[in-house]
């Protein structure tokens, strides 16, 4: 861990005590069913994606059923979710890869998911991290980004970056259930435009930048 001014310790210990219990905010009961639902996630609600997916995983339960949709099919089930025909080629291409490099199964690597079509660091993040409990970094969402510079963990000016010093921080151990915290905290306390200072129970650790005084 790299040793910074801002309080980390405190940090952890404050989301910890208000979210003892946080999990992917995704519904999903398998790995496959979670990498849909994260690349379906981009520039959408998590709670418009939970509306999607019951009927998507329903029609489409394997790789296999993935690689074979019709796209004009898919991309009626995911319509609202926005950016609806992109995510329906990515889902497509993605599960044509899974059937013919990884057997139909979801890869358990960092390398090997950003070989797959609409995935990123970030959703490979989830994927392990939630899927498999594997922490091979910190998943960066807009919640993640923002509040790590609000509580003056980063100045990095891009996702990549941010994770990368949060990383040299967060203690290995913290990385998975970090950022599901964070995610919480930013939607529930600490929002863009208005956040809740007063009833934050990071309020007296957090840096407050960006936050008009």
């Amino acid at each position: 861990m790299k040793k910074t001014k801002v309080p980390v310790d405190k940090i952890l210990k404050g989301l910890q005590e208000e979210y003892p219990e946080v999990t992917c905010a995704l519904d999903h009961r398998d790995p496959l069913q979670l990498l849909v639902s994260t690349i379906l996630s981009a520039q959408c609600t998590d709670v418009r994606v939970n509306l999607v997916t019951p009927a998507l995983f329903a029609k489409y339960p394997t790789a296999a059923d993935y690689a074979n949709a019709r796209l004009p099919e898919l991309e009626k089930l995911i319509h609202s979710t926005g950016f609806f025909r992109n995510k329906a080629k990515n889902i497509k291409a993605a599960g044509q890869r899974l059937l013919t490099e990884f057997r139909g199964s979801v890869p358990k690597t960092m390398e090997e998911l950003l070989t797959l079509p609409g995935v990123a660091r970030k959703t490979a993040n989830v994927v392990l991290g939630t899927a498999y409990g594997i922490a091979s970094g910190i998943v960066v969402d807009t919640h993640v980004f923002r509040l790590s510079h609000r509580l003056g963990l980063t100045r990095a000016k891009t996702p990549e970056k941010v994770e990368q010093d949060l990383m040299k921080v967060i203690p290995l151990t913290e990385w998975i259930q970090f950022s599901h915290r964070l995610i919480r905290h930013g939607r529930k306390v600490c929002s863009a435009r208005n956040p809740q200072c007063d009833r934050c129970s990071l309020n007296a650790v957090c840096s407050k930048i960006g936050v008009a005084k």
